[in-house]
């Protein structure tokens, strides 16, 4: 089988998040805000967790979705870098 081509595959966009008990409580904000169809859109990878900051990786298309389903969460939640690489998110 061939392998994609660049410009098939989907692009992503990585996004540094803090908060606390991030790994319930983005699933669950995401859930509740855009529901089961979309949230099988968004193509949700975590990259790396700890107990005070994540990193996600999402498509490129549904970034202000989940921005917007983060801040109306009750729990603090907030998006400190968004990028289109792991390395430009690490850089400041």
């Amino acid at each position: 089988m061939k392998p994609l081509k660049p410009s098939m595959r989907e692009k992503k966009r990585y996004l540094l998040i803090e908060g606390i008990n991030l790994k319930e409580n983005i699933e669950k904000a995401l859930k509740d805000f855009l529901g089961n169809l979309e949230m099988s859109k968004l193509g949700l990878g975590w990259i790396k967790v700890s107990k005070k900051s994540a990193i996600i990786s999402i498509n490129r298309k549904s970034v202000d979705k989940v921005r917007a389903a983060l801040v109306i969460w009750p729990e603090k939640i907030t998006v400190k870098r968004v990028s289109g690489t792991l390395k430009g998110l690490n850089k400041k």
